[in-house]
């Protein structure tokens, strides 16, 4: 059983309403997440990325609907038979769109990934530092310590104040603590270097941790976003010249 042309004509004509639409919201959305404008900031650029490779199946879905609403047109014999150049035809412009955006999103692939890397490298030398700085503190600490114990004066006057309540009350828990570890560390010598090392260790151990998440996060954003991008750039660019070629084939039909 046939369809009916006006039925066929109807179909068409909503499928390319629906298209258009649907590419013309797409590129609003996309000029409004650019919004601030910071092209030279490398966390404006991943941000700016993802969110336009998780908002570019919406165009491309936009095209196909258009692209198949011309089709039946065709197939069903309702297509004006006038010929007329190819950029007055709105098909040109789409699949012109279709070749632009494959090629935006083919060039946001190695852009992403080098601004991931960089990012992720920034973020090593983050931690780096931080556990530098940590282990430095430790180590001037110990220092301070050591010579407090090799300083019978200043225990002395330590234990003075304790006791003589020379020191004020929101202190002195901190310094009755301060005096056990040294009683402690001055009974055992090792105490001292069994402590250390393992601060130390913790901050190693936080270190290790911290760059595994980072690697991690940054090969998950990397391969979602990467891969996401040229699977839609492999798309639009195989609709949009695809439907370049398909206009040269209509038009040499005609003739």
């Amino acid at each position: 059983m046939k369809s009916s042309p006006i039925y066929s004509s109807f179909t068409a004509l909503t499928l390319k309403i629906v298209g258009l639409i649907m590419m013309l919201s797409s590129l609003l959305d996309c000029i409004l997440v650019a919004i601030p404008f910071n092209l030279l900031q490398r966390n404006w650029q991943i941000g700016f990325t993802t969110q336009l490779v998780d908002r570019g199946l919406l165009p491309l879905v936009g095209i196909a609907l258009f692209s198949i609403g011309y089709w039946i047109d065709y197939s069903s014999g309702t297509a004006p038979t006038d010929q007329k150049p190819s950029v007055q035809d709105l098909r040109f412009w789409v699949f012109l769109l279709a070749s632009l955006l494959g090629l935006i999103f083919l060039l946001l692939v190695p852009l992403h990934i080098n601004n991931i890397v960089q990012q992720s490298n920034e973020t090593f030398q983050q931690i780096n530092q931080k556990a530098t700085q940590a282990e430095t503190q430790i180590q001037n600490e110990t220092q301070q310590v050591n010579a407090l114990l090799k300083d019978e004066q200043k225990l002395s006057e330590l234990e003075k104040a304790i006791e003589s309540g020379q020191i004020p009350g929101n202190q002195l828990p901190q310094a009755r603590l301060l005096r056990e570890q040294l009683q402690t560390f001055k009974k055992d010598p090792n105490a001292l270097n069994k402590q250390v090392e393992a601060a130390k260790n913790k901050i190693r151990t936080e270190k290790q941790n911290a760059e595994n998440e980072t690697k991690t996060g940054a090969l998950k954003l990397g391969l979602r976003t990467g891969l996401s991008s040229l699977l839609l750039a492999i798309g639009y660019i195989v609709i949009g010249w695809t439907g370049f070629r398909s206009l040269g084939s209509s038009a040499v039909s005609r003739r």
